[in-house]
């Protein structure tokens, strides 16, 4: 009989056989992940940070311009000079939804999200949001970490590196996918570029028809390895795994898997309890709507991050839309280039939903004021109509993020675009400001979270970044 392959008993035995860690010693000295002190007090321990990619328009939702409304249908650029990223500039549109006032702090919310206006006191809203690229994936990037180019390291990556785990049998950055697929630019999103393999974010599958991790549990042919054959299998690919490892000590990766095996030993006890919904009340149940066939995914996604942040979790990224590609019934993102009202009307209503709950939810719970949540996507929409139809085309030049919790001042709001949202016009902002405010609010100085790379001490800023302290408590 042909003896297993190295790669098929890494497959079978997912605890790959790190004995003293299945027997406790979960977090020792050598960890990269274990708790690391912060630069200041910090008002956050965890982060949930929703990402809409494709480009949720500001003008159809949190930034009001009434000047807009006031030019409805007439020419945006009146001599011909402008070229946006897919077309030429079309007449002026107005939002597709109208704005009101809501809360004490009198913040102008369009009725795409009638939920979230209901809790704008405990937001804070950056109106002022730039990115340096009008293509979905650089844009992506940047947004994540930072730089338009792929290979480096995301925010959640940066956080864990900074402060490790308070979990020890959950990952310490988790990714909660869009049912229906990746993001642009898929995983290199939540990687860990040149940091150490072992900060890079594990992705949980939310559908509850499929297990939380792909292959966490062993294949049915190998079921008949349990009891004394299965610690010595696991025993016997630990001093493979060790001897392989050995001679390779500069590659992070292999620490990082080895790691990432020991801890999926784990997670085959802590991953299901985490991801089981069935001991949550029916009136959270009702509260994150996960009965409604469209609206349920999405809200799946945010209850199973406050659980995550619940039992110890540093880091979690929820995607509330998949790649860009073009519609069947609507498009499988926010990148409404044909017909905003289809497209952010389905959108919207599960943004609305689920932010809602989640923000409801860990209020409830005393949970918000430890998590800061964080809500943004890549670019803003044109506040003129792509051609003659009902979308809009890519805007680099503003687009609106918002944060509530783990020490923002909530009703608060930092920034302004021009008179018709086509631009940043007052405190223009990047994502560096974005990340240096994230991580102040963590206890992280972001000119201080360095690593040393290829010459240089890189951070997740660069060379920039502000802290926006007019939005702190």
């Amino acid at each position: 009989m042909k003896p297993p392959s190295r790669r098929n008993l890494l497959h079978s035995f997912t605890g790959t056989a790190l004995a003293s860690l299945l027997h406790g010693e979960a977090l020792s000295a050598r960890n990269p992940l274990a708790p690391k002190p912060p630069h200041h007090p910090a008002k956050a321990r965890a982060v949930i940070q929703i990402f809409c990619p494709g480009g949720l328009s500001h003008v159809d939702s949190w930034d009001y311009k009434p000047e807009l409304t006031k030019r409805q249908g007439k020419p945006f650029d009146a001599e011909g000079k402008l070229q946006f990223f897919a077309s030429k500039p079309g007449n002026c549109q107005q939002g597709w939804w109208p704005f009101r006032q809501h809360g004490a702090c009198g913040r102008w919310i369009s009725d795409l999200f009638p939920r979230l206006a209901g809790l704008v006191d405990d937001m804070a809203f950056i109106h002022s949001m730039q990115s340096k690229s009008a293509l979905h994936g650089p844009a992506m990037f940047m947004a994540n970490s930072g730089f338009i180019l792929p290979g480096f390291p995301s925010m959640g990556s940066w956080v864990t590196y900074g402060l490790g785990s308070s979990s020890a049998d959950l990952p310490a950055f988790v990714v909660l996918p869009d049912p229906r697929g990746l993001p642009p630019g898929g995983v290199i999103n939540w990687g860990a570029g040149f940091l150490p393999a072992v900060h890079q974010g594990t992705t949980l599958n939310t559908d509850p028809a499929r297990p939380p991790i792909d292959d966490l549990f062993p294949q049915d042919e190998f079921a008949h390895l349990k009891g004394d054959a299965e610690r010595q299998s696991r025993e016997f690919l630990q001093t493979l795994n060790r001897t392989h490892a050995a001679s390779r000590q500069t590659n992070t990766e292999l620490e990082a898997r080895i790691a990432a095996y020991a801890l999926a030993a784990r997670l085959q006890l802590s991953a299901p309890e985490a991801t089981d919904l069935r001991g949550e009340s029916e009136g959270t149940r009702k509260l994150y709507r996960l009965e409604h066939p469209d609206i349920g995914p999405f809200g799946r996604q945010c209850l199973l991050a406050r659980r995550l942040v619940e039992r110890g979790v540093r880091f979690v990224q929820i995607y509330c839309g998949a790649e860009n590609t073009t519609a069947k019934k609507v498009r499988p993102n926010w990148d409404s280039h044909e017909d905003l009202v289809r497209d952010h009307g389905y959108w919207g209503q599960i943004l609305d939903s689920g932010a809602a709950a989640l923000l409801t939810d860990l209020k409830s719970r005393g949970l918000l004021d430890g998590t800061l949540v964080i809500c943004t996507t890549e670019f803003g929409r044109q506040p003129a109509a792509q051609g003659a139809g009902k979308g809009r085309d890519h805007n680099p030049g503003a687009f609106t993020a918002w944060m509530a919790g783990g020490g923002v001042k909530g009703g608060t709001a930092h920034g302004h675009t021009d008179d018709l949202g086509f631009k940043a016009a007052e405190k223009p902002l990047f994502c560096y400001d974005l990340h240096a405010t994230a991580l102040h609010l963590l206890g992280l100085d972001h000119e201080k979270l360095t690593f040393y790379n290829n010459g240089i001490n890189r951070r997740l800023t660069d060379v920039h970044g502000h802290v926006i302290k007019d939005i702190i408590s």
